[in-house]
């Protein structure tokens, strides 16, 4: 038996944990289920949250903030691939076991990839692949403002394409 307010609390907050990894409610609390990405509880912290509308920022980003984040799967080698590029243009490549690679775009550079990705036609990309896969190719994992977009080879839609050519290194980490 659960006994005092602290006992309950810690009771209710594991019955919440567990019924939002199985995607139900608790029963603790109001009768009402918490909201995705988040607790109902006015005494949760706030969050930061990316803007709804994807051509605007959503606050100053720091200089070490994620910009975008695009991992390549897949190809005849089988390569997992990782380049992340933050907001002041610095990046790094993780290519398997090998040592990562670091460098900064210039200004420019940063800031046509920042055009890229905040383009409206970008925003309409669709979440995941619409073409046919072709065999052996690979698979990328576009991740901006809490957005993934899944492309292959056989989907690259041409605003994809833009965001690509404005990546550091000349595109999406393909290589070994």
């Amino acid at each position: 038996m659960v006994r005092g307010v602290r006992g309950t609390g810690t009771w209710c907050g594991a019955l919440l944990l567990a019924g939002a990894l199985v995607g139900g409610a608790s029963g603790c609390g109001p009768g009402t289920p918490p909201a995705p990405g988040g607790p109902s509880s006015a005494s949760a912290p706030a969050l930061p949250s990316p803007t709804t509308d994807p051509g605007t920022p959503a606050a100053d980003p720091q200089p070490g903030e994620v910009l975008v984040e695009v991992v390549v799967n897949g190809g005849l080698a089988g390569v997992r691939n990782r380049l992340v590029v933050h907001y002041d243009g610095s990046w790094t490549v993780r290519s398997g076991t090998r040592p990562p690679r670091t460098g900064r775009q210039t200004p420019a550079e940063a800031a046509e990839l920042r055009a890229a990705l905040e383009d409206p036609a970008f925003a309409l990309v669709p979440e995941r692949p619409t073409g046919s896969p072709i065999a052996d190719g690979f698979q990328y994992y576009v991740t901006y403002r809490h957005r993934l977009v899944v492309a292959d080879d056989g989907s690259r839609p041409p605003a994809l394409e833009r965001v690509f050519a404005a990546l550091p290194e000349g595109g999406p980490p393909t290589g070994r």
